[in-house]
């Protein structure tokens, strides 16, 4: 992996120019040990070749990113991401594909979008729109106000989590990951290494800085993985399966974690087949069928719209003969200890004709969004 920067450590924190010296993760590695993204796990297709696309991004002019600028914070929900009306189509042979047809997303700082959509669906092309590595036949992208088209320094704003280890080169530790991937991204390796420190104290991974990420657990890559992303401060975080091949706790670990760097300003925009990781994890979702998006809404209002108004009443023990027929006058209909009600408007008639039998659970009909997602693909 080559990068163009004015050396491997740049003098001045965090500012750098363009030059041919190389930087390579081999000075970390053992004598005659040969590396290369595809044999330390990067990924080579898809979405997940977009991590290793972003770090490489050649800089093709002269930048001033230092770290002494100002650090005032934004104010809260400021526009991170603006994509207005994103078109791609691919031509091979006499067949044109159109890939993306007219996607527009806004995505504020401190909230977390979850870009969803079935395979083949303009997600990843989307995505790379985005990022600065497709251009757009129409259309137009800002990150932090700036065209990654046009303005090199706006790929400064973006950090990806793409296959959680596929971003990291498993014979490094997680220490010399975090180092590495500072100075690829401008900063100096003392800052590279304060800031790594930083960050294995943060999640926890202080007794593993040492050892290499191939011996780690799926999830501590995965936190590894997502601190190399952040490593430069970025505004705006690309997750793609966060949670994917984690067992219960780590999946717990990693959620925590997202939703404290989404709390601390970074915008995110997930990606992901686990309907229910977006659910918990996403203020808003924006669905993508056949290159255009079909649904963006606030998450709740989404599934809220798709949920019924029927509630179901389960008691600790089925209710007597009269209280049956008091509850058939008022349209509920029962089953054993369950008492069924068609509107809201029954709830509390019903709730005062049950006083004092003893409650177990009152539940709403209400949908999820993976119910909400396979009805709107399915039907748009």
């Amino acid at each position: 992996m080559l990068c163009r920067f004015n050396s491997a450590y740049p003098p001045n924190i965090g500012c750098y120019t363009e030059s041919r010296q190389p930087i390579s993760p081999n000075r970390y590695l053992k004598p005659n040990c040969e590396s290369t993204p595809q044999s330390e796990g990067f990924a080579t297709d898809g979405l997940t070749r977009l991590a290793l696309e972003i770090w490489a991004a050649p800089i093709h002019q002269t930048l001033h990113h230092c770290d002494n600028r100002d650090t005032t914070s934004h104010p809260a929900r400021m526009p991170i991401l603006e994509a207005q009306n994103l078109h791609k189509s691919y031509r091979q042979g006499k067949t044109t594909t159109n890939a993306v047809r007219g996607v527009s997303l806004t995505l504020n700082s401190g909230e977390i979008l979850a870009f969803l959509g079935p395979n083949g669906a303009g997600k990843t092309t989307s995505i790379k729109m985005i990022a600065g590595l497709v251009r757009p036949d129409d259309g137009w992208v800002k990150l932090d106000g700036l065209d990654p088209h046009k303005q090199s320094r706006a790929l400064k704003s973006i950090g990806a989590v793409l296959e959680g280890n596929r971003n990291l080169y498993w014979r490094l530790t997680p220490l010399e990951n975090l180092e590495y991937f500072g100075v690829l991204r401008g900063l100096s390796r003392k800052v590279a290494r304060q800031r790594g420190e930083e960050w294995l104290q943060r999640l926890g991974l202080v007794d593993k800085r040492n050892v290499t990420v191939q011996t780690l657990s799926r999830g501590m890559q995965q936190k590894v993985a997502i601190a190399v992303a952040l490593i430069h401060r970025p505004k705006l975080l690309l997750l793609d399966e966060p949670t994917l091949g984690l067992d219960v706790e780590a999946t717990q670990t990693v959620k925590t974690v997202v939703r404290e760097i989404a709390a601390s300003g970074c915008a995110i925009l997930l990606t992901t087949h686990q309907l229910d990781i977006a659910e918990d994890l996403s203020d808003r979702v924006a669905i993508i069928r056949q290159g255009q998006v079909i649904a963006e809404q606030p998450t709740r209002e989404l599934i809220r719209q798709f949920s019924g108004t029927s509630y179901n009443i389960e008691l600790e023990e089925p209710p007597d003969a009269e209280t049956l027929i008091r509850l058939e006058h008022l349209g509920a209909t029962t089953k054993d200890n369950h008492i069924f009600i068609r509107g809201s408007e029954q709830l509390y008639d019903v709730l005062e004709k049950l006083r004092p039998l003893a409650i177990q659970e009152i539940k709403k009909d209400t949908a999820d969004l993976t119910e909400v997602f396979l009805k709107l693909v399915q039907d748009a």
